[in-house]
């Protein structure tokens, strides 16, 4: 594992703290592993010190969900020894109304329920509202959620691809009635999407403290360098239903630029994984990438990470900046 000492940072304004790099479920469990083989990667992210574990409703139609619970209860881990997360907002079945893409309160009272199920637990530590839900309003959704703390499911809520206005629409709800307030965004963050992160947001860490739990810091897989070539079968990018990635993948100006992190890579001994996962956590805004990996090595190579973030000097992050402009 990773010789630097996992640093455990705060979320937001929070008092809750979370390990500068996390494991993620999203693609990987159930499309690529089982329970076996998430259990070695979970295993691997706690041995290097890895607090946080990040989950969906909708990832893998709530199997996902269903395997992390099952790989914890057979890891044995103590609830306080770690935070647990998923997010709401899809649904699981698309013939009832009600129940898919919407953050009313009927549905928040019956998925969290499910969550809860498939996880194992008695709570989620953070509970994320998946989308923006443009048909309910959002006073409807913040005391929903307001509720799912008082009622001890939930310890912390917030917003994950949420414009800035709304995050500041519901903070300002529940300002205003006393209620819990949103605590953390997760946007998708990396090298080639950081519009959200590092302009959108900027005014909400100091005027609310909005912490960030970020998400593909690879831009799911591009910046591993593993396109290089075309599309390996065993990539996410050959995954049936992810057709969208492939196109991505496919296009030579998008890899090119990807491309071009190679030579600082491979100036600081570390791989292009590497240095893109550790490119996110310097960023004293994030408090946790969330990574994810179908294997354990894969786990101890996005991990080595931690000893790349103390080699990015002002004027390494500039080059990499320059080199994906």
């Amino acid at each position: 594992m990773t010789k630097t000492k996992m640093p455990y940072r705060r979320l937001g304004h929070s008092g809750l703290q979370l390990s500068a790099l996390s494991f993620g479920s999203w693609v990987t469990f159930d499309n690529q592993i089982k329970d076996d083989l998430a259990l070695d990667c979970m295993q691997a992210a706690h041995d290097a010190g890895c607090n946080f574990y990040d989950n969906a409703e909708a990832y893998a139609g709530g199997e996902s969900e269903a395997i992390m619970g099952r790989v914890i209860e057979q890891l044995g881990w103590k609830r306080q020894s770690y935070v647990l997360s998923t997010k709401v907002f899809w649904g699981l079945d698309g013939r009832m109304p009600n129940m898919q893409n919407t953050l009313n309160r009927k549905y928040l009272h019956h998925s969290i329920e499910g969550c809860l199920d498939r996880l194992k637990v008695d709570f989620v530590d953070l509970l994320f509202c998946h989308r923006a839900d443009p048909n309910t309003p959002i006073e409807e959704t913040v005391f929903a959620m307001h509720d799912l703390i008082t009622r001890g499911k939930v310890l912390y809520w917030g917003t994950s691809e949420w414009s800035a206005d709304e995050i500041r629409a519901a903070w300002d709800i529940a300002d205003r009635h006393h209620l819990h307030k949103p605590v953390m965004e997760q946007p998708q963050y990396n090298m080639m999407e950081r519009v959200k992160v590092e302009i959108e947001f900027n005014r909400l860490y100091d005027d609310i403290g909005l912490g960030l739990t970020t998400w593909s810091p690879l831009a799911s897989g591009l910046l591993s360098g593993k396109y290089r070539d075309g599309i390996p079968d065993d990539s996410r990018g050959a995954l049936p239903g992810y057709g969208w990635l492939a196109k991505r993948f496919a296009d030579p100006a998008t890899v090119a630029k990807a491309e071009n992190i190679r030579p600082i890579a491979d100036e600081l001994g570390c791989s292009m994984a590497q240095l893109a996962i550790a490119w996110c956590a310097a960023n004293p805004r994030v408090t946790t990438v969330i990574t994810g990996a179908s294997k354990a090595s894969q786990v101890v190579d996005n991990f080595g990470a931690l000893e790349v973030m103390e080699a990015l000097t002002p004027e390494i992050v500039e080059r990499i900046n320059a080199a994906v402009a």
